[in-house]
């Protein structure tokens, strides 16, 4: 055989066991777990009790004056109660349990307040009123703890990180910054949060710019916030596992994007393939919470219209306009193993991205 020869069996084999397409991630199989009662829509915030059933509020932008709403499903997904939120607004976001006293707190983006809920009969009262600045407005979103106990609360409008304590009360104004505020699309900025293994750091999506942010904390005080990672289409709500990865929804990229702990992405799980013919979407669209029990992420679909509030078109508004069905739903939570790599000498190598 020619030199020539020689070198294009080389290049074919490298090619063989190296194909371009070869590093794409393993995005997992998104599984519809639940889906609300015909006539409501929009499901926003999720949480999950000690017995894996799955309370869901709805961020209902077209029901008008009618109260918030709370959803719940076994740990199997079967519908077991719709409660109205009596006091509230149709504009519902967050929710969790308090880890000490096991209260419902809810926010009432609307209001804009937090709500302590039973979560049986829709009682509610307040547990936290958001001051609001007349020129940017107040915008509660989600919220978090901390070992103490104390509940942080995420403001999209003010670029402000509210805190309480265990009990409730008049928020502190924990962090104002910039960095929690936005010009983009969606129009909101600080939104899901949480804090690392340790408590040194809490993480908060800012949706319109796209981006993390990383806020160091020592002895319960905060430092100055930083921009941890950047280039996550709508980052929405997140959580973060027992090795400090960052599990992030991207609301327009209909994904979770995983990072560790110095945010590098090491996995995107789950996609959009289109609306069925229930008019259910297909896998994720505007994804906006996740909430993690045992071996699986459980995901609210969103599919919100943003041209509903007098905005321009984002890349999803026309998918969410044919929704009729309104979803949650639920992916593994596992991250996949990096296949396909190729080293210096062109052998395939697979190695585990955590």
């Amino acid at each position: 055989m020619s030199a020539l020869g020689r070198v294009a069996v080389l290049l074919l084999t490298y090619l063989l066991l190296c194909p371009l397409n070869a590093a794409a991630f393993e995005r997992g199989e998104v599984e519809k777990f639940a889906t609300l009662p015909t006539g409501f829509g929009n499901p926003e915030g999720i949480t999950v009790d000690s017995h894996g059933n799955v309370y869901v509020t709805t961020f209902a932008v077209t029901a008008g004056g009618k109260p918030g709403q709370l959803f719940v499903f076994s740990r199997h997904g079967h519908f077991q109660r719709r409660v109205d939120i009596q006091g509230s607004s149709n504009l519902l976001l967050g929710l969790d349990f308090h880890p000490d006293t096991l209260e419902l707190l809810v926010i009432d983006n609307g209001n804009p307040r937090v709500l302590k809920v039973n979560p049986y009969s829709g009682e509610s009262s307040v547990f936290a009123a958001i001051p609001v600045d007349p020129a940017l407005g107040a915008g509660p979103n989600a919220l978090t703890f901390d070992k103490q106990g104390n509940v942080y609360i995420s403001d999209s409008f003010q670029g402000i990180i509210w805190r309480t304590g265990p009990s409730g009360g008049v928020p502190e104004e924990w962090v104002n910054s910039s960095l929690l505020r936005t010009s983009g699309t969606p129009p909101f900025g600080a939104n899901g949060l949480a804090f690392n293994k340790d408590g040194s750091a809490l993480f908060v999506a800012n949706t319109g710019d796209d981006r993390v942010i990383r806020i160091p904390v020592s002895g319960g005080t905060p430092g100055t916030p930083v921009v941890f990672v950047n280039s996550i289409n709508g980052a929405d709500g997140l959580i973060i596992d027992k090795d400090d990865n960052l599990w992030v929804v991207a609301n327009q990229a209909d994904e979770i994007v995983v990072l560790d702990k110095t945010g590098r992405v090491i996995a995107k799980l789950g996609d959009f393939d289109g609306i069925d013919r229930h008019g259910a979407p297909i896998g994720f669209l505007f994804p906006a919470s996740p909430a993690r029990h045992g071996d699986w992420i459980y995901v609210t679909n969103l599919a919100l219209d943003i041209r509903l509030f007098g905005l321009p078109q984002a890349v999803d508004s026309q998918w969410a306009a044919q929704v009729k069905s309104h979803t949650i739903s639920r992916i593994r939570a596992r991250i996949p193993r990096l296949s396909g790599l190729c080293d210096d000498h062109g052998h395939r190598r697979s190695e585990r991205c955590d």
